[in-house]
């Protein structure tokens, strides 16, 4: 038994400022109760259990739901993960005690502790001075001239490489399409939309810029001659410092497009490049300032234009549906949840967005998506999730046949609650259609 957690009598476990009483399904956090479902719960004793090693993915479907599964138990292990971290207040980014086996599954570890038993930060990473490159033996000790003379000399050279890089990206006078050869670039067949960076100064409207990116992808994703890598692929790049090209080479495509939205006071700003990878060349870029509501027919406009300089055919211009901002500010936010897996939050986002507009599809396609996943997730009876699901994804349908979302959420209740195949794998076709 490690000696970070420690099992009292009658099996409770203790760990940090939580213990976890198995035989009560309670856990409690400085004696004092904390809410976790049914199925998180089990999974936490699960996690326990097995004294911080490995717990497979398929080792946690056979436990908390049997072998022979029709859900979607991908979604479930997603949330319930969700939702211990959420109680054990711990997020991803900073793994207290659930640590992410990539690939296979998940172990319970300890946070890092002191002599005294209480958590630590991790110690900051020693930065090199030059001379321990140079030799332990060997101190550098610059001279006042030499030294003055060196910051001089540097930051002219630094002030003529950014105003020769803003010529550059300015493109004045042809200057960057001399330096880079349009020789250099090749027709884009492939193209990966990173997630446009959020310049609001305000966290909160990460669900912004992180709608505008879906959007733009599936505005792109219309045209048949290029490729574009899916959603869930480019996420995993989001606040990533990398070199395009690696991240290119990793996703299989020769373009990339990046950039940065913010919105402030009604107004929309959106900054975007696009780079041919194998050369990691700028091949166009373009800032964009519209108000709210014409923001919305920003994407359609933008896949466009890209396809343009992509030299590859424009998809299909569709015909122009009337969205209200508010409710699609709504719609926004409920599909950011969504894709955290935290259904419970989104479902009131997409029931705003019906109350504020009710013929728009895609919210209820939202809604819909939100009570299968509680079917899934175990939350709620599935014959009565699935029930809701199908009537608000119909609702959707009714309102535009078109809607990728609605027909792929229409594939997964004829799978996962009907199991007819072939019906789902006409909408799923359909979807992609």
């Amino acid at each position: 038994m490690p000696n970070w957690l420690t099992v009292v009598p009658a099996s409770t476990y203790k760990f940090g400022e939580f213990e976890l009483d198995p035989s009560r399904f309670e856990l409690r956090r400085d004696n004092r109760p904390l809410k976790l479902e049914r199925i998180p719960m089990e999974l936490l004793v699960l996690l326990l259990e097995r004294d911080g090693q490995v717990v497979y993915r398929q080792e946690i479907i056979e436990r908390l739901w049997g072998k022979d599964v029709f859900i979607d138990t991908e979604h479930g292990i997603n949330t319930a993960i969700r939702k211990i971290r959420t109680v054990l207040r711990e997020d991803v980014e900073r793994q207290r005690f659930i640590q992410t086996v990539s690939g296979k599954g998940y172990r319970f570890v300890p946070e890092p502790r002191n002599a005294n038993g209480h958590g630590t930060q991790a110690s900051a990473e020693k930065v090199n001075s030059p001379s321990d490159v140079l030799s332990p033996n060997l101190t550098v000790v610059p001279s006042k001239t030499s030294e003055h003379s060196g910051l001089k000399w540097l930051g002219l050279a630094i002030g003529f490489l950014v105003l020769v890089g803003s010529l550059m990206e300015l493109n004045v006078g042809g200057l960057r399409d001399r330096v880079f050869a349009r020789s250099q670039i090749g027709p884009i067949h492939s193209i990966a939309v990173l997630p446009l960076a959020n310049l609001s100064g305000d966290p909160a409207q990460d669900y912004f810029a992180d709608g505008m990116t879906d959007e733009l992808i599936t505005a792109l994703a219309r045209n048949r001659s290029l490729r574009v890598v899916s959603r869930t692929s480019v996420m995993q790049y989001k606040g990533v410092n990398k070199p395009l090209r690696d991240i290119a080479q990793a996703l299989g495509v020769d373009g990339i497009l990046e950039g940065s939205v913010s919105r402030s006071g009604g107004r929309v700003h959106v900054n975007l490049q696009l780079i041919y990878a194998p050369t990691d060349t700028h091949v166009w870029a373009e800032s964009y300032d519209r108000d709210a509501s014409a923001a919305l027919s920003l994407p359609d406009e933008l896949s466009q234009t890209i396809a343009t300089q992509a030299r590859t055919a424009p998809p299909a211009i569709r015909p122009a549906r009337y969205v209200s901002p508010e409710a699609h500010d709504a719609y926004l936010q409920g599909r950011f949840y969504w894709f955290v897996q935290d259904y419970d939050r989104g479902k009131p986002y997409f029931e705003k967005a019906i109350e504020l507009q009710p013929d728009y599809a895609a919210a209820w396609s939202g809604l819909g998506d939100t009570y299968a996943a509680d079917a899934a997730n175990g939350e709620v009876l599935p014959s009565q999730a699935f029930a809701e699901a199908e009537t608000d994804v119909r609702k959707a349908l009714a309102l535009d046949d078109s809607l990728p979302e609605a027909h792929n959420a229409l594939a997964a209740i004829y799978l996962f609650n009907k199991w007819d195949w072939k019906k789902a794998e006409a909408e799923s076709l359909r979807s992609i259609d």
